[in-house]
């Protein structure tokens, strides 16, 4: 499908309409063309373009954020498919979220960047795509940045720019390109020499993507961190237009980051940690054009999350280094797929094994959560006849410690989905290998958080975490089910929790 407006090229994407009754409703945002003749056109079967229709709302609007599958506390995009999460900044009291999007299916096509905003990561106003496809192609994930001193030159008097950094994929390359705006992120203007960078050659590869760029202060440059075919490559600029490479860290696969953080709180003591798609991460030290690893590669999370990113811009005087990740949770019947998993801390700490990377949920998340029933010292069936109440619950937060003693595997499941598994004999949880910091406590604590669709648990105070598509077998009748051979339940909290869409 194509739109013109007086014979040029406005926007253009694939999509399916349907002949006789729709699944869905899908929208396309038109306001910016208030007063101008749109003409469509479209390759498919004509019979499809008898539904369209113009209006100020969007069909589904009166149900919108109600729908049965439509996750509570955890961000998704009214309609359409969504990937990673791109281009985290704050900026004058708003924390963006820009995002791999299709507007128009819930599949995944047309990669466009979506965009929402929030003044507290947790309640979120879904904006207007920021940027679409062109003729150099489809725009993949990125970056962006507040460029205070003007380095580009597309800022304007006291109005810094706002660039993102974005690879744009076509079938013969992936370039990266960047795009700059003076009002908060609310229109773009893409760079007319783009691409900035183009190294299908120097690798022999398409693989070249995933800008992830911020401001290197001791330097002071701009750095990037570009996944290139086996790994991140770091490249350095003046001016965010031109970029040279500096060196090349093997062993990670898309969607780079790369940040310093404190040890312990310790401002005397930092380390760098460079990460991938995967979250699996090094930590090292880096001189502004070359990481050094010291250790890895580590794991502190797992499950649906992949392509995370940390926030760009978070003020001084806040400090945190805050991630979000995409969680691919598919959202079944709904005319939405996938969401965002909650925004957490990340820091690092000394543990038995060396410095560790440890994520939990912002304290801003607080808000959504009360408290209703807490219990101690109990046995697993006693913790099972209390949690029988909370069996109907859509939504619902636990908080629980509970110890092994005589046996050697123990757990809660929910429905017969096993939300936590611990097998202390192999060092195993959830499937994959977990050593608590007291090895010989026989003790694990968990923080579940249970949305609609989705799980997501913390162990341990964020040592670890994971997260699932919530799947219960409807079937199965035990509900909230603590299982193991006279395990002892330490705590057991249970807390309700609000929307964010209300």
């Amino acid at each position: 499908m194509q739109f013109t407006v007086n014979g040029q090229q406005e926007r253009y994407f694939k999509i399916r309409l349907a002949k006789d009754q729709p699944q869905y409703w899908v929208f396309s945002d038109v306001s910016a063309l208030k007063g101008k003749t749109i003409k469509i056109s479209y390759d498919g079967d004509v019979a499809g373009l008898s539904k369209i229709y113009q209006d100020d709302k969007i069909a589904g609007q009166d149900s919108l954020y109600q729908e049965y599958n439509r996750p509570q506390f955890h961000f998704t995009s009214r309609r359409g498919w969504i990937n990673d999460p791109n281009g985290l900044v704050f900026y004058e009291g708003e924390y963006h979220l820009f995002y791999q999007h299709n507007p128009y299916e819930r599949e995944w096509e047309n990669m466009s960047w979506g965009h929402a905003v929030s003044k507290d990561l947790v309640h979120w106003d879904e904006l207007p795509v920021a940027l679409s496809p062109d003729k150099l192609g489809t725009m993949f994930s990125g970056s962006a940045v507040i460029d205070y001193d003007n380095t580009s030159g597309f800022g304007k008097p006291g109005k810094p720019a706002m660039v993102a950094a974005y690879t744009v994929d076509n079938p013969d390359r992936e370039i990266q390109c960047i795009a700059y705006s003076l009002d908060k992120g609310r229109t773009w203007t893409k760079y007319s020499k783009n691409p900035v960078i183009d190294s299908k050659e120097k690798w022999n590869s398409r693989d070249t993507r995933d800008p992830r760029v911020f401001w290197y202060k001791p330097g002071k440059h701009w750095v990037m961190v570009l996944n290139e075919r086996d790994g991140h490559s770091i490249y350095t600029s003046a001016d965010l237009k031109e970029w040279k490479y500096e060196s090349h860290t093997a062993g990670f696969w898309e969607c780079p980051d790369l940040f310093e953080l404190l040890v312990d709180g310790d401002k005397g003591k930092t380390k760098w940690v460079m990460y991938g798609a995967s979250n699996t991460y090094m930590i090292g030290s880096f001189d502004g054009k070359v990481f050094k690893p010291e250790s890895g590669k580590h794991y502190f999370s797992a499950g649906t999350i992949y392509a995370a990113q940390t926030y760009n811009n978070i003020p001084e005087n806040d400090g945190r280094r805050i991630q979000i990740g995409w969680g691919r949770v598919a959202q079944p019947g709904m005319p939405f797929n996938n969401m965002m998993l909650l925004p957490t801390e990340l820091t690092l700490r000394s543990t038995k094994n060396g410095v560790r990377l440890f994520s939990e949920p912002v304290k801003e998340t607080a808000q959504l959560f009360e408290r209703t029933q807490q219990w101690s010292n109990l046995k697993s069936g006693e913790a099972n006849e209390k949690l029988k109440a909370f069996y109907d619950a859509d939504r619902l937060r636990i908080k629980t410690t509970f110890k092994l003693s005589h046996a050697t595997e123990a757990g809660l499941n929910l429905f017969a989905q096993r939300m936590v598994g611990y097998d202390m004999n192999f060092n195993m949880l959830n499937g994959m290998f977990y050593s608590p910091e007291d090895m010989t406590s026989m003790e694990i604590s968990a923080d579940i958080y249970i949305d609609k669709t989705s799980i997501e648990v913390f162990i341990d105070g964020g040592a670890y975490s994971y997260s699932m598509e919530r799947k219960p077998d409807r079937n199965n009748k035990e509900g909230f089910h603590f299982w193991g051979n006279n395990i002892d339940i330490k705590n057991l909290e249970v807390f309700t929790v609000k929307s964010i869409w209300k």
